[in-house]
């Protein structure tokens, strides 16, 4: 999905308030059915793009906002002209996104040539291509923020879910190393634990990609981390109801849990792991607790920074407690995304 999806669906409502209202009061000739048809359009062509391809998307949504511009009597519409540069960035790139904006001002140009006799000296007119042209360069600038955002979330799946199983994949074949002397049989099942925790990586990446389709289930998800990993025992207990909970905010938690269970196969020297969550009616609390001997507070590494970041960005709070074994706290309030 196409980072700042409500940008198009807003842009449409303002330009249908608008428009609605200079038909309305008379302030201007509104052609309702080939305005409010094309608004629909637009949203409904932003909504399933995905589906097509991008170069098709983009040459329709031009074709809708060229109708619906025409047909608004307002004026207002011709904000949507936006969406085009905005949409070809995440398309095709930047150079491309420019091209498209420079491409739409020049249109712009001749669009009043042919229908404003004179507009050059329509103060109006003239500040409505001047502020399309910075309205460009914010929406370009919004794009690189929202795509620096996307990035940096991609990293933090990457870590938190490949890296859970890398790690035990890498702490199981050193087991099995170790004991390849002296108990074979310990270390073919270590062997063969690595082997399960490299499906259950590729497991986890089809995971994500359905979570971009599907609604997220914590309880499930972290049935799977009960499994043996990395020579620990891990237990799970959920409690509370899930469902008052945004996915996004689920899944921030599942990420922690995990994060959790990787520090205790580096840390814990093959103590046992507890996570218990609980979806209160205003919070939900996850511990991850174990009785190894935990690590200094300053060796935080970038799993627990990207904890976080992305516990922070649901509005939650995460506490590491590294007394006797260590202990992850992370605390979300209800109702964040």
């Amino acid at each position: 999905m196409r980072p700042l999806s409500w940008l198009s669906p807003l842009l449409c409502g303002v330009v249908l308030v608008a428009g609605g209202y200079a038909g309305l009061a008379g302030l201007g000739e509104t052609r309702w059915v080939a305005f409010v048809a094309g608004l629909v359009a637009l949203v409904l062509v932003d909504a399933v793009g995905v589906r097509f391809p991008a170069g098709l998307v983009l040459a329709v949504q031009a074709g809708l906002v060229v109708v619906v511009a025409f047909a608004d009597g307002s004026g207002m519409a011709r904000v949507l002209f936006l969406l085009l540069p905005f949409g070809a960035y995440f398309a095709f790139g930047r150079v491309v996104a420019v091209g498209v904006g420079v491409a739409v001002g020049a249109f712009m140009v001749v669009a009043f040539q042919l229908t404003v006799p004179g507009w050059t000296r329509s103060v109006e007119h003239v500040s409505d291509l001047l502020m399309f042209g910075i309205g460009v360069v914010l929406a370009l600038a919004m794009a690189e923020l929202s795509a620096a955002a996307e990035r940096s979330r991609l990293a933090r799946d990457v870590h938190d879910g490949l890296g859970h199983h890398l790690t035990a994949v890498s702490v199981l074949l050193e087991k099995a190393s170790a004991f390849r002397e002296r108990d074979a049989a310990v270390a073919d099942r270590a062997v063969e634990d690595a082997r399960e925790s490299a499906r259950r990586a590729l497991e986890d990446v089809r995971t994500s990609v359905r979570a971009l389709r599907e609604p997220f289930r914590l309880a499930e998800s972290l049935a799977q981390l009960a499994r043996p990993a990395g020579g620990l025992g891990v237990s799970v207990t959920c409690t509370g109801d899930e469902s008052r909970y945004a996915p996004g905010t689920l899944l921030a938690l599942y990420r922690a849990a995990q994060e959790g269970i990787t520090n205790a196969m580096r840390h814990a020297g093959g103590a046992d792991v507890t996570v218990t969550v609980h979806c209160g009616p205003r919070e939900a609390r996850l511990v991850v607790a174990d009785d190894g001997p935990g690590f200094a507070a300053e060796r935080e590494g970038f799993g627990l920074r990207g904890v976080r970041e992305r516990i922070g960005l649901v509005g939650g709070s995460v506490e590491v407690d590294c007394g006797s074994g260590t202990r992850l706290t992370v605390v979300v309030p209800r109702g964040t995304a």
